[in-house]
């Protein structure tokens, strides 16, 4: 009888998934903390997965241009994945409403997310990171 290992139960799983944006606490059912955490730290080095925030693992793709790994989606789609599974709801920040509202012309960067609760949590990935602004 064949057992697989933690790292290719949790690859397959992620693999099968539709999400892109993974936690330690997905994998809990498979085995304790520690383990999960060699795993994904090891899919990490193999490049499978790419992390961009203290317990927040990305699926990795490769770059049609340049050949090199990168992020399945882009930052600003990860961090509202990411908020999501930890509860914090994801609205529109003033300066969002008033290009929406043909207030003003500047576009919103997105890199500035609007959030309903203060949030502590670091997201970046390269040169670009996430900020958060209160907006309730």
């Amino acid at each position: 009888m064949s057992r697989e290992t933690l790292r290719s139960q949790i690859k397959s799983r992620i693999s099968q998934s539709q999400e892109f944006v993974f936690m330690p606490g997905d994998f809990f059912d498979l085995s304790d903390r520690d383990q999960v955490g060699r795993a994904l730290r090891q899919l990490t080095r193999e490049q499978f997965l790419v992390k961009i925030g203290y317990g927040v693992y990305v699926k990795t793709r490769v770059s049609q241009y340049t050949g090199r790994i990168l992020p399945f989606s882009d930052l600003r789609s990860i961090a509202e994945a990411t908020l999501g599974k930890l509860g914090v709801e994801v609205l529109p920040t003033k300066y969002e409403i008033a290009y929406n509202t043909r207030q003003s012309t500047q576009v919103p960067n997105g890199f500035v997310i609007g959030v309903d609760k203060r949030v502590n949590r670091k997201l970046s990935y390269g040169d670009a990171s996430i900020k958060y602004a209160k907006v309730r």
